[in-house]
């Protein structure tokens, strides 16, 4: 038998104290007085004290109730403490309502359905299932509508057993019949992956409406079922003409999965057309459509018709600018925003540090990064998740690492980020212990994880552990393996000069093989001078990719080294004949906050000669180290001599003799370059690194170099 409920106990219970406190929504202000209020007045306080989440009132109101002795009234007292229940439950205190519930000497259905919204509103979904089962057991009250679709809500987050045994009640007493239910329903399958219970549910179960169409292609979205997800829609085009803003949204998130502009400009003329109003998630879910089916001028002008522009408004539209590559124009949309006096969010500095990223602008970086903590935004995880991938591609692993051991939280994002960072820096052992830091941590890794773990296999040449990793640990995860992960075991082997188990790998695994894979077969093929094999890879990789100027390079390449000069002329007629043009080299580095930007054999530079005289003391100094030009690599049909200096005046170059004439002496020198680094390049910069003695780090299209002391970390193969 329960104890009885008394003041006393429920003022220990509550810490409070009977004093007069002010009432902020202008109630009387005697409160707390020794004249109690009517129960309609009570009611009426706590009602409005749960609506706007006023704790302190709330709290007054409860401090009065005791001290006026109205909840030691029998027939009042369920009625007043389901009341109070149900304030502390919608402002965060459960676990104060749950002693409350536990004081009742009796209880009614109103009580237990309360007290799982309470429950429900701090995530905690297994309590709610808890009480719902105690329900019928200790009270023997039977669930209505209401209480099996909180508990359905509660049962969303993974707890699909749960749920379908809330499935089977609903079956057994009917109340599956009600469209709460229903919707309840298809939305737990959704959640919970179980896409099958979900379409079996709308399908068997009649009466569906659109909040049932609205979960069901949420769900299948989720999943990516986007071809079912179409076929549900065309039934909502079909029995609703009237659509809400939930089905909107989903309508132009399945146009952007599709890709499909007509299908999003359609929706959008019938929304202008009708002179439909929704609110800024309709507007944003716009913008993002647009964004990622590359139409970024349809995106920016909706974002130029909005009367009112709020944080999320500006951070879509930064979003869809990144999507595009448009990366200045991304910081630049930051800068308006500022301008404007909108207060960024995570999600807003997440998008521009990843512009600032991909521009490898590590100034614009940095001063994102303090504005971020001053912001209040240190302990974000998507913060910390784009400050590892901006550090990572400005070539400072270390200050990634940094980043990452300081995050409080870590999502799978943060753990991958971090090994693919390492690995682009060739530092295999570094994401290896990582990758086991993240086993250790009981941190599930996902297909992304393994394209890391198998690249840092093969930057360290462990080709048994790689294929232990794709042949039973994967398995044992139940990751199945695809086509990326075969594309790193074949660099695992190509890298180890294993190229005929390379290629014989290849041709027994059933993948469906893109170029991808295999110009990193004759990328090996030239880093080993196996012309025999290259010559065949080249013969698939132009056949699926005629226009690839990158292949006739390196087959050229090829040809040269083994002095083939006649192989070589055929590839240069070749091109000739095809019109293809090798795209222009381009290097990039910041000096003091501002980004130079160089092109091969560039003229136009305000500071050309003294950047020329700075390359050509260089080169006379690395000269008497051994370095001789490789000018076999040159395409042009000139005098060696010339071909020389065509060598002399390569982007990187120009990039790196600028920053020795604009940094301190000892200070690392940072160069970004839009293509493959050739050989000549790669041989020179080891060089200029010794005599100069400084770190010169140089990422090309394929990785990172860092070069230091006459030697780099690629170890020549790249």
């Amino acid at each position: 038998m329960r104890a009885a409920t008394t003041p006393s106990r429920i003022r220990a219970l509550l810490n409070l104290k009977a004093t007069s406190i002010s009432n902020p929504n202008n109630i009387n202000n005697n409160i707390v007085s020794l004249q109690p209020f009517s129960f309609e007045d009570s009611i009426h306080h706590l009602k409005n004290a749960a609506d706007t989440k006023n704790l302190i009132f709330g709290k007054t109101i409860h401090a009065h109730l005791i001290t006026s002795n109205q909840l030691s009234q029998e027939d009042d007292n369920v009625v007043l403490v389901n009341s109070l229940i149900n304030f502390y439950s919608k402002c965060g205190q459960a676990r104060v309502a749950h002693n409350l519930f536990d004081e009742m000497p009796k209880r009614n259905i109103v009580s237990w359905s309360s007290l799982m919204m309470g429950f429900l509103q701090i995530g905690c979904g297994f309590k709610v299932f808890e009480l719902f089962r105690d329900m019928g057991l200790v009270d023997g009250i039977r669930p209505n509508e209401y209480i099996l679709s909180t508990v359905l809500s509660a049962c969303c987050k993974g707890m699909v057993f749960e749920g379908q045994q809330c499935h089977c009640v609903g079956l057994k007493t009917g109340l599956v019949f009600y469209q709460y239910v229903k919707n309840a329903l298809v939305r737990m399958y959704s959640m919970c992956s179980d896409l099958g219970g979900a379409m079996g549910v709308l399908y068997s179960v009649p009466g569906s409406d659109i909040v049932t169409y609205n979960s069901i292609i949420s769900g299948l979205l989720d999943h990516g079922c986007v071809n079912e997800a179409l076929d549900v829609l065309n039934r909502i085009v079909v029995e609703y003409k009237a659509w809400d803003e939930v089905t909107y949204l989903n309508v132009f998130a399945l146009c952007a999965r599709l890709k499909d502009t007509n299908m999003g400009m359609q929706v959008h003329s019938h929304l202008v057309k009708n002179s439909e109003e929704f609110g800024f998630y309709v507007t944003s879910s716009l913008i993002d459509m647009y964004g990622k089916c590359g139409k970024i001028s349809y995106a920016r002008r909706v974002f130029d018709s909005l009367d009112t522009r709020n944080v999320g408004s500006w951070t879509t539209i930064m979003a869809a600018y990144l999507q595009n590559d448009c990366f200045e124009e991304t910081l630049s949309l930051f800068l308006d925003m500022e301008l404007e006096d909108v207060v960024p969010n995570d999600y807003t500095f997440a998008v521009v540090l990843n512009a600032s990223a991909s521009l490898s602008a590590l100034g614009y970086g940095t001063s994102l990064h303090a504005y971020t903590e001053k912001s209040g935004f240190k302990g974000h995880v998507i913060v910390g998740n784009a400050l590892i991938n901006m550090y990572s591609k400005a070539g400072f692993a270390g200050h990634a690492n940094k980043v990452f051991t300081e995050m409080i939280n870590r999502d799978i994002i943060s753990w991958n980020s971090i090994i693919s960072g390492y690995c682009h820096h060739g530092l295999g052992k570094e994401a290896l212990s990582v990758f086991n830091d993240m086993l250790a941590a009981e941190v599930k890794p996902n297909n992304i994880t393994f394209i890391g773990v198998l690249s840092a296999c093969g930057h360290l040449g462990r080709v048994q552990e790689g294929f232990y990793y794709l042949q039973q640990l994967m398995i044992q995860i139940g990751i199945k393996p695809g086509l990326e992960h075969y594309t790193c075991i074949v660099g695992l082997l190509s890298k180890a000069g294993l190229l005929n188990e390379a290629e014989n790998f290849m041709r027994t695994t059933p993948v469906d093989w893109d170029v991808v894979a295999w110009r990193t077969l004759l990328n090996a093929c030239h880093v080993h001078r196996n012309y025999d094999l290259g010559k065949q890879v080249a013969k698939i990789v132009l056949q699926m990719y005629p226009d690839d100027v990158g292949t006739y390079t390196l087959l050229s390449n090829m040809h040269a080294k083994a002095k083939r000069w006649d192989g070589v002329a055929d590839i240069r007629k070749l091109m000739r004949e095809r019109n293809i043009k090798k795209e222009p080299g381009l290097s990039w580095t910041e000096i003091r906050n501002n980004t130079c930007v160089f092109v091969s054999d560039d003229k136009s530079h305000p500071e050309l000669k003294q950047i020329h005289e700075k390359i050509k003391d260089l080169l006379n100094r690395i000269t008497l180290l051994g370095y001789v030009p490789d000018i076999a690599t040159v395409f042009h049909d000139v005098e060696a001599e010339q071909k020389e200096e065509y060598l002399s005046y390569h982007s990187e170059k120009l990039a790196i003799a600028y920053a020795l004439m604009k940094t301190p002496p000892g200070a690392p020198i940072r160069v970004i370059k839009n293509l493959r680094m050739c050989n000549d390049c790669h041989s020179a910069i080891k060089l200029i690194s010794k005599v100069t003695n400084r770190l010169i780090i140089v990422r090309d299209v394929n990785r990172f170099h860092s070069f230091q002391d006459g030697s780099c970390s690629c170890q020549d193969y790249w």
